[in-house]
């Protein structure tokens, strides 16, 4: 049991580490199990007491500020955002589409849009004439469609980066709108991806809204790294929103994790509800925040 403590407890300290690996970010995203995990097992051993109850009390600490995360319901904002990442082969489109005009927000941030699901830009384009998009992989593309009018130069496209974005001109005044895909955590790109993001995001001038599939739990040093980029809040309460399943396992079924992965950042945070999956392997998401921060 020793050793076993002893792995858990290094493996839970590694998940804080994506400052200097991008393996770290890995590992966080699976740091409430460990963290429950490690003070168990730390509880169990032969080690002094004067060691174990600590050690099984830090890590109850910081499981429950994950906990927290998931009980505490901020007010909602006025600017409204509705997330989803369609899924490259949505057969629902029609479905989603509804929901998002009975929703009626102000913006709409999407992530793999492809030939597949594109229908769904003619049947929002009534209601959100202002849209871009822009080439993440070779088969999909990021949008932001919105009710508001594009301030003059404010569209933002990187190919290939996993950025699209718009300067609004809106009641509460200009505000960007970003819609954000990031690859999936080490060994894959996201580590680099994030790490030239950031540059971009902290040289956009006025309040922001980052919207999208980050591929990562907000705790995660990717995440972090852009958020604090830009002085941004998580809309709140934390929710899953994906759920990670072994090869060719139904998703939401036993033994799938779920993972917060879709996520509306804003100067001042903001509420979030879960919307249904509609045809995707993502649940939408629904934020009203704030664009002040205080």
């Amino acid at each position: 049991m020793k050793s076993v403590a002893a792995v858990l407890t290094l493996l839970v300290l590694a998940s804080w580490a994506g400052p200097l690996h991008p393996a770290g970010d890995t590992l966080a995203v699976v740091r409430a199990p460990l963290l429950a995990l490690a003070a168990l097992a730390v509880i169990w051993t032969s080690w002094p007491r004067g060691v174990r109850w600590p050690l099984a009390a830090l890590a109850l600490l910081a499981l429950g500020q994950v906990v927290a995360m998931k009980l505490v319901a901020p007010a909602p904002g006025a600017f409204s955002v509705y997330q989803k990442n369609l899924l490259y082969r949505n057969a629902q489109i029609p479905q989603l589409s509804q929901d998002i005009l009975a929703a009626a927000p102000d913006v709409i941030t999407l992530q793999e849009l492809t030939g597949r699901n594109g229908e769904i830009l003619d049947r929002l384009a009534p209601d959100y004439p202002h849209r871009t998009t822009c080439p993440f992989y070779s088969w999909s593309r990021n949008a932001v469609l919105s009710r508001h009018p594009i301030l003059p130069g404010g569209t933002l496209c990187l190919s290939g980066q996993g950025i699209a974005g718009l300067h609004l001109d809106t009641p509460q005044g200009p505000v960007w709108v970003l819609s954000l895909h990031l690859r999936w955590p080490f060994p894959h790109g996201q580590g680099a991806q994030a790490a030239a993001l950031e540059q971009v995001i902290a040289g956009l001038e006025g309040p922001m809204v980052l919207s999208g599939d980050f591929n990562m739990v907000p705790w995660g040093h990717s995440v972090r790294r852009l958020t604090r980029a830009a002085g941004l809040r998580r809309a709140g309460p934390l929710r899953p929103t994906y759920w990670l399943a072994p090869h060719g396992w139904p998703a939401g079924q036993v033994l799938s994790i779920p993972l917060p992965l879709d996520q509306v950042w804003s100067p001042g945070g903001g509420k979030a509800e879960n919307r249904p999956l509609f045809g995707s392997d993502h649940a939408g998401v629904l934020a009203r925040v704030h664009l002040d921060a205080d």
